[in-house]
């Protein structure tokens, strides 16, 4: 393995280098974030925009945009049982969120990942309920054109256009009246399609790309039979919606690493619920695997579903750990004042609290806190976890006079979960801590992971803004969460004239105010819907107040008539200085207008947030051999290039701060 550093010097790396400059390290920084590592072999899907720079090029017809959008939702997501996170309508249908968490999905998760994109590069879009399948359509020009990513397939016309599902229908309606004994007959319709039979059915079924000489789809599960079955009955528009607004933000503060692995150790998210999940098995290597497709997509990966860490132990004795909490009140360490535990309290006639965020950008699976107690004779220590931005807490664990270290088990409060945050409160005299050590197994894909491939590999660091993000989502439906996850009325939202279900408007009018607080100034505000207008005049009016109510902003208007859709609005004109904001939905009512799905996401400027060294540490292997390649940063964005003799078998990429 030979490593060359050349800053700046890959066009990778130039892009980068152009929104965050060149920046010099900080001494002291609380928190690094939007740490990225890119290789040049794997495109960048961390966020709808940085998608949207990987795929849609200058220059591109809406048809070119409309396949690279069915072919980005091919390559980084496969058909399989769906994650659930006890959310909205259960199954993820953010794209960018099922790319980089799960990295699989049924029909209805590919069709949202469509529908999505395709508006978020300036196309309308709409999905359709067929016979046991779904399916999206984009509109280019005055054509629908049917792009099915889940099974990989959609149809060309002799002219060069993309078939929608009308035209589908009516093509097999027109073929089963002239040919009525195939229709409902599987294993007829099975061997007619070998040999190429399937290009002498229907002639809108002779334009598909996806199907192989035999009439098999890629991933072999499905075939043109099946196409034949799933199309052609009684078929009916459907929103497949997102309330979008997932992105990729690694944030590391002293003593936290990040670990994403190239396998998995059996875990998913729903390995609690006893689902069965194929994809923990499926190796894109394997000829008779249903990953066998991906290799020619770019897929250098050795499956679909990731396990990693996320592992943070405060440095607490030097004090290095104050700038990455949210609060520390009434604490002193031992390199301060020389006595007690690395962090007790300073005045006993008073409790010391520290509180901090685990913020992750990948699912929790399972989390432990190891604390190494050390209390006072009539002193205590309470731990507690809140998973609603800090608006409730709930008791973990506690440490008396005498207690030895502890290991407290966070899974039940955690899991399905993306941010919490843990308090410690501490009173007596003597009374603190020698060590906070939290551990957490995550999801993600391996799939948008940066691997490497036989020959130079150009990588790609950066650490873009410096900014965290608080975000409010929960299951709008009050029994949907089943005590799995949240629920929306967990964040303490004000409503008048609406309903907790679903934010139905229960007369003319009805308002929800939800109050989001940010540890930083106020960059953003992110808002993704998933609602239900029916008629004309039923609308929804987003706002938000800087001022504690007295004004209210327009955020986005959505208005119907829509039996349902999804929308994504982004207000990033706000005060400085603002900490509080409140979000208000405003529906009226003549049909039906509620929320299927919603998602704020409020970004702020970190305010202990600056460039500070990383070490990256790449681990593979090449004809069985274990190689490894460890990178240091310099700067905010730089490049490098891996050079790999042997196809390398991919084991892990591990982020840290270096400094």
């Amino acid at each position: 393995m030979n490593k060359v550093l050349r800053c700046g010097a890959c066009a990778i790396v130039a892009a980068v280098a152009s929104v965050v400059g060149s920046r010099v390290m900080a001494a002291d920084v609380g928190v690094v974030s939007h740490v990225k590592v890119l290789s040049d072999k794997v495109e960048d899907v961390s966020s709808l925009e940085d998608w949207k720079k990987s795929f849609i090029k200058p220059g591109m017809t809406d048809q070119e945009k409309a396949v690279a959008v069915w072919k980005s939702v091919v390559m980084f997501r496969h058909q399989e049982a769906p994650p659930n996170e006890f959310l909205e309508e259960d199954h993820p249908h953010d794209p960018i969120k099922d790319f980089n968490v799960y990295g699989y999905g049924q029909c209805c998760c590919a069709s949202a990942n469509i529908e999505q994109l395709s508006r978020y590069a300036g196309m309308e879009a709409r999905g359709w309920g067929i016979t046991a399948h779904s399916v999206p359509e984009v509109k280019v020009g005055q054509q629908w054109c049917m792009l099915d990513a889940s099974l990989v397939n959609y149809f060309k016309k002799p002219d060069g256009t993309i078939a929608g599902v009308e035209e589908i229908n009516k093509s097999i309606n027109d073929w089963y009246a002239k040919n009525p004994g195939f229709k409902g007959n599987d294993k007829k319709l099975g061997a007619f399609m070998r040999g190429e039979g399937w290009k002498k059915g229907p002639e809108v079924l002779a334009g598909g790309t996806g199907y192989d000489q035999n009439g098999w789809l890629p991933a072999a599960t499905h075939g043109w039979y099946s196409s034949m079955a799933e199309f052609g009955g009684k078929n009916f528009l459907y929103e497949y919606g997102a309330a979008v607004g997932y992105e990729v933000n690694v944030q590391l503060r002293k003593g936290e690493k990040l670990v994403r692995n190239w396998s998995n150790k059996g875990l998913h998210v729903n390995m609690l619920e006893g689902g069965q999940l194929s994809a923990l098995k499926e190796n894109p290597s394997d000829p008779q695997g249903q990953l066998r497709y991906s290799p020619k997509l770019g897929d250098l990966t050795q499956g679909r579903v990731g396990n990693g860490t996320l592992e943070y132990n405060l440095p607490m004795a030097n004090g290095a750990f104050r700038d990455g909490m949210l609060v520390v009140e009434n604490l002193a360490t031992k390199a301060e004042d020389g006595t007690g535990p690395a962090v007790h309290v300073k005045d006993a006639g008073k409790p010391g609290v520290l509180i901090f965020r685990m913020p992750s950008s990948y699912v929790y699976l399972g989390g432990q806190v190891e604390i190494a107690p050390i209390v006072g004779e009539s002193g205590s220590i309470v731990v507690s976890l809140s998973d609603n931005n800090g608006l409730d807490w709930k008791e973990v664990g506690k440490a008396g006079a005498g207690s030895a270290g502890q290991t407290i088990d966070l899974k039940k409060y955690v899991y399905r979960r993306y941010d919490y945050r843990l308090k410690f409160e501490m009173t007596g005299k003597g009374t603190g801590l020698d060590m906070v050590k939290v551990t957490h197994d995550i999801q993600h894909s391996q799939r948008p992971l940066p691997a490497l491939s036989q020959g130079d590999n150009k990588i790609a660091f950066s650490e873009g803004a410096q900014e965290g993000t608080i975000t409010m989502e929960g299951n709008l439906n009050p029994e949907g969460a089943q005590g799995k996850n949240l629920n929306a009325t967990d964040f303490h939202p004000q409503l008048k004239g609406i309903g907790a279900s679903m934010l139905r408007v229960e007369g003319g009018t009805g308002v929800a105010t939800y109050q989001i607080d940010t540890p930083g100034d106020l960059a953003r505000l992110r808002v993704g819907t998933h609602y239900r207008v029916r008629d004309a005049r039923d609308v929804w009016n987003v706002e938000a107040s800087f001022d504690g109510g007295k004004t209210f902003v327009p955020v986005t208007k959505l208005a119907g008539p829509s039996g349902g859709t999804s929308a994504y609005s982004i207000l990033d004109k706000v005060p400085s200085g603002v900490r509080s904001t409140l979000v208000r939905l405003t529906g009226e009512q003549r049909n039906t207008t509620c929320m299927l799905g919603l998602r704020i996401d409020a970004d702020y400027k970190e305010p202990h947030g600056a460039v500070a060294p990383v070490k990256v540490t790449y681990a593979w292997e090449e004809d069985a051999k274990a190689k490894s390649d460890v990178h240091m940063s310099k700067e905010a964005a730089e490049g490098y290039v891996i050079h790999c003799e042997a196809k390398p078998v991919m084991k892990s990429i591990t982020l840290e701060r270096a400094d």
